[in-house]
């Protein structure tokens, strides 16, 4: 269940939920159809939308090949909880599961030139393939993870901060 539904739900001292409450449900509800699609599409189209960006990837700037294959890894790793987070519509889902590891992958590997070319191009694919509506269910999530992984340096002195 996600974070907004939860909060609904945690408030013992509510007997019933109110009209806000209902409408946030409702709206969840009636986006559930709409998000599996998505969420289906992901899953099933996952190496057809990555293979033109990895593809794009090794001859637009001529990166090295194991730049390119980390990059592209870590890309599937973010669509995944983008995924993940737009089916649960959480937020914070995508943070709580890349904010650990990933911008140490990026710091490490040096892969800020070619992720961030990654990230345009993933961009591209998927308004390909998702209508606007569609895309925006998956945008926040995808803004998140390219945050984390772009802005390597305050997130890792943040996390060796906490």
């Amino acid at each position: 269940m996600t974070f907004k539904l939860d909060t609904l739900f945690d408030s013992p001292d509510k007997q019933y939920l109110d009209a806000n409450d209902l409408s946030t449900l409702s709206q969840y509800v009636s986006s559930i159809p709409e998000r599996m699609a998505v969420y289906r599409t992901l899953r099933d189209q996952e190496i057809a939308l990555m293979q033109p960006i990895a593809d794009a990837l090794q001859q637009q700037a001529g990166h090295p090949e194991p730049l390119v294959e980390r990059s592209v890894r870590n890309g599937l790793m973010v669509l995944r909880y983008a995924a993940m987070a737009m089916l649960l519509d959480d937020d914070g889902f995508v943070e709580e599961r890349l904010q650990g590891w990933l911008p140490e992958m990026v710091k490490a590997y040096e892969t800020q030139a070619v992720d961030q070319q990654l990230f345009q191009l993933l961009m591209q694919q998927l308004a390909k393939v998702f209508s606007p509506a569609q895309l925006n269910l998956l945008k926040p999530s995808i803004e998140k993870a390219k945050s984390l992984m772009l802005n390597t340096r305050e997130t890792v002195t943040l996390a060796g901060l906490l």
